[in-house]
């Protein structure tokens, strides 16, 4: 590997000559965050960049999860067009994986006239960013996420099983913090560190969770493009590298019946563009008029982004009391119970976590959504509640119960909607109600075992 392997690259004919790369995998994010696209020659994918001869069809944003199309699309062309596929050349990376050497960059993708798409999720979180440079300000974000490592499961009708470590034995309950516990998977965490530091993928610490084999993650502070698409690669990468070790990782909200699920909690600031400082801190030191309105939107507009935050049916199973997970729209001061947490910090670090998204959030649409609301709260100075003191498992749940609730939330909250583009919002409320008919046609387990006899 080259001193550059992972730095972004001015000259991308010398990088993947020096890389000796034969195959290019070019990536772009769907509606739910997996990386599609096509894999090229080395010669074919330059001279794909030198003539914008990169194509790929729109239809690849009505993709649902299951990776069938939404049936009835009203905003696509109906000729199914092609794109232009854009190589973000600065994210031109090694896949250290492959036994053939490929590399793999991101993508942005554009109409025949040069126009951005504007249902393609990175192209929504950019519209989000933008929107902060016209007010001088840079957000800046950290997301943490967890993921369980579970014994290889070929039957979906079989529940999932906690994964053996290097120990031999599969924990009984999870280990909070428990280093002897997250030792136990040495072999895997080693194939992460190594695959994410050859990839460029900034991470920071890792812990073990409350649940058995579930750790996590904390990716360091930056930019929200640039930590989305670690986010992006990062999922990818924990599950070559669990699978290279006989197990699987899942990144679903609740994979386990009676387990803690899996978030992605977002810690997030913003910075005054000229001068670098936190607008959510005084000179005093004190949280500012600012940073109570950014918490005042994120409430308000919490239900109506909940299709971003938890995105399919599973993901509301993880939002139940006593679980780790938030239930409410409350906010307080270093309270995990709560879904808005304010860490103790000093002035320059004073943030926010957005604890809601679940580990199954496309990392572009979190991020753009919850930016959104904060950005929401600040145009229209909303106030929030006050912080709350003690568990906030004491209000009662005021979250939306179903994907189905969540989805009319978001049909009706204008503002947010002509925030994230309408457009791109009636893509994505079509592609999570075709996601929806496809499971209601299915039977499940509990239904055979309860009434097949007895009703």
């Amino acid at each position: 590997m080259t001193e550059d392997a992972f730095m972004p690259v001015d000259d991308h004919h010398a990088w993947l000559s020096g890389n000796e790369i034969d195959e290019v995998e070019c990536l772009v994010p769907d509606m739910t965050g997996v990386p599609r696209g096509k894999i090229l020659p080395a010669s074919k994918f330059l001279k794909g960049v030198a003539e914008e001869a990169l194509r790929i069809p729109e239809e690849l944003f009505i993709l649902t999860v299951t990776g069938r199309y939404w049936p009835q699309p009203t905003v696509t062309h109906p000729a199914s067009i092609d794109l232009v596929m854009k190589p973000d050349l600065a994210t031109l990376r090694r896949v250290p994986w492959h036994d053939n050497p490929t590399a793999s960059v991101i993508c942005d993708v554009e109409y025949a006239d040069g126009k951005p798409v504007d249902i393609a999720p990175r192209q929504v979180l950019k519209r989000i960013l933008k929107e902060y440079e016209k007010r001088g300000l840079k957000p800046v974000v950290a997301p943490e996420l967890e993921f369980y490592l579970v014994k290889q499961n070929r039957d979906p009708d079989y529940p999932l099983e906690p994964a053996v470590g290097i120990s031999g034995r599969e924990e009984a309950a999870g280990q909070a913090y428990g280093v002897d516990a997250a030792n136990d998977f040495d072999e895997v965490v080693e194939d992460i560190y190594e695959y994410c530091e050859i990839q460029g993928i900034d991470i920071d610490t890792i812990s073990h969770e409350s649940g058995p084999a579930q750790l996590e993650i904390n990716f360091n502070h930056g930019d929200p493009l640039e930590l989305a698409d670690q986010v992006m690669r990062f999922k990818r990468t924990v599950r070559q590298a669990a699978i290279l070790n006989g197990i699987y990782a899942t990144f679903m909200a609740k994979p386990h019946e009676n387990e803690p699920g899996s978030a992605m909690h977002i810690h997030q600031s913003i910075l005054d563009a000229k001068t670098g400082r936190n607008i959510f801190a005084t000179a005093s030191g004190r949280p500012s008029a600012r940073f109570l309105h950014y918490i005042g939107g994120l409430q308000r507009y919490m239900a109506a982004a909940m299709p971003f935050f938890a995105p399919n049916v599973n993901s509301y199973r993880r939002l139940v009391p006593f679980s780790d997970a938030p239930t409410t729209t409350h906010w307080g001061f270093d309270n995990r119970t709560a879904p808005l947490r304010a860490p103790r910090a000093n002035p320059e670090n004073m943030r926010i976590e957005h604890r809601v998204p679940g580990a199954d959030a496309n990392p572009y649409l979190a991020i753009a959504v919850s930016l959104a609301c904060g950005l929401l709260g600040l145009k229209e100075k909303i106030k929030p509640s006050d912080p709350v003191e003690g568990s906030c498992y004491r209000y009662a749940h005021a979250l939306p119960l179903t994907l189905e609730e969540s989805l009319s939330r978001l049909s009706h909250a204008r503002p947010l909607k002509q925030m994230l583009g309408e457009r791109f919002v009636e893509a994505y409320i079509g592609v999570k109600e075709a996601e929806l008919d496809q499971w209601r046609r299915v039977i499940s387990s509990w239904e055979r075992e309860h009434l097949i006899l007895n009703v």
